[in-house]
């Protein structure tokens, strides 16, 4: 182990302490790691000014070193002024403090914070270690089934693979409309970084090739702060916090990735009116299909984590009409569950082109007879390498027919001609052709059938109670 990693190491376990001890104080993790993201904030752009002489981002009087002057409950009351005013700041400021509030009621706990915290030079550590860092905590957070902080994070391995098929390259805009904390746009800045030396392009990646928009508050807080120590975005959050379906796209990308919420839309979210869409529906990841579509130029390219509804359900027919005959709709990835942190999942990466007519779509099926659980057998990218190689191989055609349904009749490929596809009923696109050798649910593990159990009556009690309000609301 290298010192570097020694020294990050040593670093994450000091963050698993701190948080085992705030969670004794009744601090949850999803609070301390907001607290967390607010002062390294402030302590980076202290050493930004001690350091490299630059100019402090933040409003003198409610810096680092003013939180430092203060113990007890002075310094309780100098954190909370600090977070109000730098929560109405414009520009990153503002951004990664939308909406702060002090959730450590105990001077003696934020002060161990600020201490810890105190003890490190975080901006002369190297970008990727204090960005692999933040993202260990984030992904963290994600397994917290209680915050369900889950339904913001994709699988590492996931995101990888489906930015390498993809491909954007150095110079192309790439853009999230869902993006939580920033894990595809950053997978991408990855892919992208090592491209080119070009000043210029590398100067546009860090600034301006990067766009992602979450409805979430506390959601736009960490993924701009994620992108911030990746070295993305230093004087502009490329993150916003809004809700990107309501109105038409002013700036187009040429790369969307993104894993969009699925359900239907939040109760008391503004209706969408959107004249550039091909239905009106209240299907979240239906109307999230149609904006990407709309939000690719011409010649864009597109990944994107759907549902299997989006496959069938009776009002997307249109749109998987219009995937066919004026997008390019080439691939369709079969996802397995147990890799996501929300159970039972069945879901689809959909890849598309805009501007050209589908002519076959290729299905990849990792879904019959695979197992995963979060726990036992994760995901991992080398889980994705046959898919990953046969979609980008230079003669994609002949190395998918090696996987011909005459002569290997279980193999994971599978292409469709578009003008069948088009004629099946509702356009279903909800197509298998495996057979699995034992059911899912025979595979299962004792603890994960009453995992799977606790999830199911989960959702019946969370529809139980939606009904019950929907219907006090109409009394």
């Amino acid at each position: 182990m290298t010192g570097t990693q020694v020294k990050e190491a040593s670093i994450t376990k000091k963050v698993w302490q701190l948080a085992d001890i705030m969670a004794g104080a009744g601090v949850s993790f999803t609070d301390y790691l907001t607290q967390l993201t607010y002062l390294l904030f402030l302590k980076m752009d202290r050493e930004r000014v001690e350091f490299f002489l630059e100019t402090s981002a933040v409003p003198d009087g409610y810096r680092w070193e003013d939180l430092l002057k203060e113990t007890g409950e002075d310094l309780l009351d100098q954190y909370e002024q600090t977070l109000d005013v730098l929560s109405r700041q414009h520009g990153l400021v503002g951004t990664i403090f939308t909406k702060a509030a002090n959730r450590i009621e105990s001077p003696v706990y934020l002060e161990k914070l600020i201490s810890f915290i105190d003890q490190q030079q975080w901006l002369l550590m190297d970008g990727d270690v204090k960005g692999a860092l933040y993202e260990s905590i984030l992904q963290k957070n994600g397994q917290d089934k209680k915050s369900g902080a889950g339904q913001y994070f994709t699988p590492r391995p996931l995101v990888d693979a489906i930015v390498d098929v993809v491909n954007p390259k150095i110079g192309e805009t790439v853009t999230d409309p869902a993006c939580g904390t920033g894990g595809f746009l950053l997978s991408a800045f990855a892919h992208m970084k090592d491209q080119s030396l070009d000043e210029k392009l590398q100067r546009f990646l860090r600034n301006d090739a990067l766009h992602g928009c979450d409805i979430t508050p506390l959601v736009v807080t960490m993924g701009s702060m994620n992108m911030y120590l990746h070295g993305v975005g230093m004087h502009s959050s490329p993150i916003k916090c809004e809700d990107s379906l309501l109105k038409e796209p002013q700036d187009l990308a040429k790369v969307v990735l993104a894993n969009p919420p699925f359900g239907a839309r939040p109760s008391g979210s503004v209706e969408i009116n959107r004249p550039d869409f091909i239905i009106e529906t209240k299907n979240n990841q239906l109307n999230f299909v149609q904006h990407i579509m709309a939000l690719l130029e011409r010649g864009g390219r597109a990944g994107v984590v759907l549902p299997d509804n989006v496959l069938f359900e009776r009002e997307g027919a249109p749109i998987r009409e219009q995937l066919l005959k004026n997008f390019n709709l080439h691939t369709i990835l079969r996802l397995p569950t147990g890799i996501f942190y929300a159970q039972g999942v069945q879901t689809n990466v959909l890849f598309f082109t805009k501007g050209e007519q589908t002519k076959d779509v290729w299905y990849y099926d990792y879904r019959t007879d695979v197992k995963h659980t979060l726990v036992s057998n994760p995901l991992t990218r080398q889980h994705l390498d046959d898919f990953v190689a046969c979609y980008c191989s230079d003669d994609m055609t002949k190395r998918k027919e090696t996987y011909d349904k005459d002569s290997n009749p279980n193999g994971r490929w599978r292409k469709y001609p578009a003008e069948e596809l088009l004629k099946r009923d509702q356009v279903n696109l909800d197509i298998t052709w495996m057979t699995e050798a034992k059911s899912e649910e025979e595979c299962l593990t004792m603890d994960e059938v009453f995992e799977r159990m606790e999830e199911r009556v989960k959702i019946i009690q969370d529809a139980f109670d939606k009904l019950k309000k929907e219907l006090r609301h109409e009394l």
